[in-house]
């Protein structure tokens, strides 16, 4: 009996893209569908902070007001429109990473790395969020425009009667919010996941096994969590506060929210971004690890470049 083969697919194949994006959509979908209370709380702090003053009083007030079966008030457009984005966000960004890495060359791919990621998840968020933009505008409504819809389907028949195409009015600062958001998010945790095995994990990757090389996963998605929720905050409240109040720009928004307006909220969502982005990529790798795709170690110095470097004297 033939040995199974380590991989059950080549990087850069149809069936590596499609077992990717499999994997964003169920990190992405599941993840943000099971915060959706604490989501609902952090984006009506932003739209009405002098009613709903901090974390506590948000989930008082809701509760009160709505029952429990309140909290979960806009889960179906955040479960389609995060699976949506999940699947341009890594399936895109495994995609463009390959291209960007294979233009540079190996030794190029290895010492500008970080703009190689950079560049591969910015583009990646570009038309992740192009899906994502109808729901994300669907869900704000109904989470914080009390009696406007019960459910995804209503607001979709009273948002498509509205002029100035209000699915798609957000697309813009939701690029502003994602695409620094990702940048960090994915550049962040493949520069942690480098240092983690350099520095903390006291043997090298290959000797871990698969359950060690997840921990190492959830650790460094958490710390890119929190950078990603801070660097992406003023944005995400003018998503909120935009995709409320028809008929006003993001830039009137930002003028009335001032400095200090744009990071209302701010504590939750730092909870709620490190969690989540820790339990996406710790969902995204177990897919990898169950399909058998390649996973590649951190990035070691090409043998070339080592070489060159050594006759050089720069080693």
């Amino acid at each position: 009996m033939a040995a199974q083969p380590q991989y059950s697919c080549e990087p850069g194949t149809l069936k590596f893209y499609g077992y990717c994006a499999f994997g964003g959509a169920l990190s992405c979908g599941l993840t943000h569908t099971a915060v959706v209370p604490l989501d609902l709380v952090k984006c009506r702090i932003q739209v009405d902070p002098a009613k709903y003053k901090n974390l506590g009083n948000g989930f008082k007030i809701t509760l009160a007001e709505d029952g429990a079966k309140g909290l979960a008030k806009g889960w179906a457009p955040t479960l389609i429109g995060y699976c949506i984005q999940g699947i341009g966000k890594f399936g895109f960004y495994e995609f463009f990473k390959l291209m960007y890495s294979n233009a540079l060359g190996e030794e190029l791919a290895f010492t500008q790395r970080i703009p190689m990621y950079l560049a591969a998840s910015a583009s990646a968020e570009f038309f992740a969020d192009i899906g994502l933009a109808p729901f994300e505008a669907m869900k704000v409504r109904i989470q914080t425009m009390p009696g406007y819809a019960a459910n995804m389907r209503e607001a979709y028949a009273k948002m498509s009667k509205e002029g100035g195409n209000p699915f798609f009015k957000g697309v813009k600062p939701l690029w502003m919010r994602q695409i620094p958001y990702t940048m960090m998010k994915f550049s962040c945790f493949e520069k942690t996941v480098e240092l983690l095995y350099k520095n903390v994990v006291p043997k090298p990757r290959a000797e871990c096994t698969k359950s060690e090389q997840l921990v190492v996963t959830f650790a460094a998605g958490y710390i890119a969590g929190v950078f990603c929720a801070i660097v992406s905050h003023p944005a995400d409240c003018v998503v909120s506060v935009l995709n409320k109040t028809p008929g006003v720009t993001a830039g009137q928004v930002l003028k009335d929210l001032g400095w200090k307006g744009c990071w209302n909220g701010l504590g939750p969502r730092i909870i709620m971004i490190g969690t989540l982005t820790a339990l996406q990529w710790f969902i995204y790798d177990s897919v990898k690890v169950a399909f058998r795709l390649p996973r590649p170690p951190p990035p070691t110095m090409p043998e070339s470049l080592r070489i060159r470097l050594e006759k050089e004297g720069k080693l």
